[in-house]
């Protein structure tokens, strides 16, 4: 209450201690905070800098919701004052950049676009650089909206570079305000190429003159620094703008010497604008000239520019290079570090999958990067290998070989083992009878290993064993003692598993239940890998969100047509985050008409007991009993039903965490209209 007090106080210092105790002893849902609310506005709203500027340190530091949703309006206010000092504009800037960045809802950003961007204009370049440093994060969010900055942002580049119109004070090592030049040119990267050519004509020249400065010699480590961050966002830029021009050209060359720089930040930076290139060029030959170079990137000492040097890869992979990249990658996948295992596992698999040159490389590619980091693995990997093998009937024979051949070592990993025991199961008939792969050696091969596995595994084996019931009646005596055996353990699954399967096996030959459940799987239906969306998930956005993905031009140019389609567009993509959006919060949930929904011709409902028109007659129908029990107990069900229409629900939960879904469908020929 003390430092309270001390906030109303007309003495500099005192106002000076109560605000300190404010911010070092209240967190942001202190409920002391309400008290100091209309203090912190009439020192907003006072005459005095100095009262301005410790009211604004205060929000910039507790920066509480409803501070935020109190205060940003006056906070504006300060910042495009005609009357407010320099220095108290750019901390206003900051202070509303620390409000967004935090709470991002309660920052009516496109209403204010036109005001702020107009400040970019301010004579004060330290007012520029704090306002354009609000601009970016403002805009990566609401491009319509501050769209006119694209045209501020080229007369300024224009103004330092060519003008040379700059105070000596803002000259950084004979390099004028290099913070500023970095903002605006990262700026223009979230915006297509401007379509005047006026506002074209004087980009390229400020990109030209980059690049000549660029040529200069180095004077000492700190103008090389400074240099360096501009050359490298002018060359993103440059590649945003048209990757076919002169100028990435030129770059290129450029790049190419960055990567072997002795210096770490360069070369990693290097790395990463040629991965930039990659995603958006037509040709990767100018980059597969220095493949050499990139690969031996992997042995780095710094583990940012291994990382980035395996982005490069994967961006640059195609079909003529991908059997010398990826086995590249499995080489160094024995010595990589553990941080970046699992990472480039994904990479891998997804890389081996999209440039196959053969079905057999791919399996075994796959089998060679479950043997060398299996723990890395996730199941996604050995899952699309029986989805492809199932669909590919001329690879079964040789995907059963591969893999007896695998589960000979001493030492397999468990997803070995699963696909070993999936594909022998559903295809180990058709090498039965060459010799080495008999009936009994595949038994005795899988019978071997399960002992050591999870019980999952043994119940996937379980299930193996009961297809070979079917096609290998030779051996039945041998899988009837291990169904027997499994009927007594202390895992509830794999006894129930056994006891059924035992039941079954043990039915006479002519009964043709047996052979209908051991039938073969039919082919998966056509369906996109879900490997990309777990390596999306590992790909989280900085501050300054990427205007381009990591994965070449195929990748990117899904990216621009989901901008250009208006859908919104997120790098990661994690289940049940708070900060996602509908569509994102249900990705996952099947939202197909369910088979419990199955029509039937009879309509059910409820009027509505509010509308002033009559109301619908109810039509009695004998399922609406057992959809209401139904979703006492189910995940899903029925709601509504009638011959129009189908709504049904679906739910999922996992702990604390639940989402929920409702979906329409139409069972008429003609559109929905509402």
């Amino acid at each position: 209450m003390e430092a309270v007090n001390l906030i109303s106080s007309s003495k500099y210092s005192e106002k000076q201690i109560g605000y300190l105790a404010v911010t070092l002893l209240m967190h942001e849902n202190s409920d002391f905070l309400r008290l100091v609310v209309n203090s912190i506005r009439k020192d907003l709203e006072a005459h005095s800098e100095i009262n301005n500027c410790l009211a604004l340190h205060a929000i910039a530091n507790v920066g509480g919701e409803e501070m935020a949703e109190s205060l940003a309006p006056d906070v504006h206010r300060l910042l495009i004052s005609p009357t407010s000092q320099s220095f108290v504009k750019k901390k206003a800037a900051l202070t509303l950049l620390r409000l967004y960045r935090k709470h991002p809802t309660v920052i009516p950003a496109a209403d204010w676009a036109l005001r702020i961007v107009s400040i970019m204009d301010d004579p004060d370049l330290g007012v520029v650089i704090c306002v354009t440093s609000l601009v970016l994060a403002l805009a990566q969010d609401h491009l319509d909206a501050y769209a006119i900055c694209c045209q501020k942002a080229v007369d300024r580049l224009h103004k330092l570079v060519i003008d040379h119109e700059y105070p000596a004070e803002y000259i950084y090592y004979k390099v004028p305000t290099p913070w500023l030049q970095v903002k605006l040119l990262r700026l223009l990267q979230y915006y297509p190429p401007s379509e005047d050519p006026t506002v074209s004509a004087a980009l390229q020249r400020v990109l030209q003159a980059i690049f000549q400065a660029s040529s200069e010699p180095i004077r000492n480590v700190q103008h090389n620094n400074a240099q360096n961050a501009i050359l490298f966002e002018a060359i993103g830029l440059a590649i945003h703008i048209d990757p076919k021009s002169p100028l990435v050209g030129s770059a290129t060359v450029l790049l190419a010497q960055f990567i072997l720089s002795k210096e770490t930040n360069v070369r990693y930076l290097g790395l990463d604008t040629l991965a930039h290139l990659a995603a958006r060029a037509d040709s990767l030959e100018q980059i597969k000239r220095h493949q050499k170079t990139i690969l031996l990137s992997l042995r780095d000492k710094d583990i940012s520019v291994r990382r980035r040097a395996l982005d490069l890869l994967y961006s640059m992979c195609d079909v003529d290079n991908a059997e010398l990249i990826v086995g590249e990658l499995l080489r160094y996948l024995k010595v990589a570090d553990y941080g970046l295992r699992e990472e480039m596992v994904l990479k891998i698999a997804i890389s081996t999958e999209k440039f196959a040159t053969s079905y057999k490389w791919y399996v075994d590619t796959i089998l060679q990067l479950i043997s060398t980091a299996g723990d890395h693995v996730g199941d996604e990997v050995w899952y699309r290998v029986i989805q492809i093998v199932t669909n590919t009937e001329d690879l079964q024979e040789y995907a059963a070989k591969v893999c007896f051949e695998h589960l000979k070592n001493p030492t397999c990993h468990e997803s070995l083992i699963k696909i070993g025991g999936y594909i022998l199961g559903e295809y180990g008939h058709i090498i039965a009878n060459e010799p080495g792969y008999s009936p009994f050696d595949q038994f005795q091969l899988l019978q071997a290993k399960a002992n050591f596995c999870s019980a999952s595994t043994r119940a996937l084996l379980l299930s193996t064993y009961l297809k070979w019931v079917n096609v290998f009646p030779e051996i039945k005596s041998h899988l009837l003692q291990v169904f027997d055996r499994y009927s007594h353990v202390l895992d509830s699954e794999l006894q129930q598993r056994a006891c059924e399967y035992y039941a079954i096996a043990s039915r006479p030959e002519e009964d043709e239940l047996l052979q209908n459940i051991c039938e073969e799987m039919p082919p998966f239906p056509a369906r996109s890998s879900t490997l990309l969306a777990r390596l999306n998930k590992k790909q989280g956005d900085t501050e300054d969100k990427r205007t381009w993905v990591i994965g070449g031009k195929e990748a990117n140019e899904e990216l621009d047509s989901k901008k250009k389609s208006g859908k919104r567009v997120t790098t990661l993509e994690g289940a049940g985050s708070a900060a996602g959006d509908i569509i994102s919060d249900l990705q996952g949930l099947d939202l197909s008409a369910s088979a419990t929904g199955s029509a039937n011709g009879e309509t059910s409902g409820l009027a509505n007991p509010i509308a002033p028109t009559p109301a619908i007659p109810l039509t009695t129908n004998p399922n609406i009993e057992r959809w209401y029990e139904r979703l006492t107990y189910t995940s899903e069900a029925l709601l509504y039903e009638d011959v129009q229409i189908q709504i049904g629900y679906k739910s999922e939960f996992h702990g604390h965490l639940g989402r929920v879904a409702l979906y329409f469908g139409n069972k008429l020929s003609a559109p929905l209209e509402s």
